[in-house]
């Protein structure tokens, strides 16, 4: 699968962007899909993640409901809404798919397929 995130630009904080991630082929329900995040001198970080029927979701702790990740398998997409952004939320938004389910949903390491990612930036 090849994947396709946008939605990304530059918004000042407290503001909203809708995160959107394209997926090739025709068995995007099998896949589970997360959302990572790298900011500048840090590791990649786990933002949320979906089972292939939206059934199940997962958060980090940071997102405190901020965020909502959703998916559309008709569309083949993945979306994540941010609101309430703050300036630590700057960074590069990744998606990242794994056939049937992650082996972390956590991490990293869990997912198979990568995007190649969308900057936010976040002012003050």
């Amino acid at each position: 699968v090849q994947l396709q995130a946008s939605g990304g630009g530059l918004v000042q904080a407290g503001g909203s962007l809708r995160l959107s991630c394209a997926a090739s082929g025709r068995t995007f329900s099998s896949y589970g899909m997360g959302w990572f995040r790298q900011s500048p001198g840090k590791e990649r970080e786990f933002v949320a993640a979906i089972s292939g029927g939206g059934i199940s979701t997962m958060y980090a702790d940071f997102v405190k409901g901020r965020f909502t990740i959703s998916r559309d398998n008709v569309k083949n997409t993945v979306s994540l809404q941010i609101n309430s952004l703050k300036p630590e939320d700057t960074a590069v938004y990744y998606c990242a798919a794994a056939l049937y389910r992650p082996r972390d949903w956590y991490g990293t390491n869990g997912y198979d397929y990568w995007g190649r990612g969308t900057l936010v930036t976040v002012s003050s």
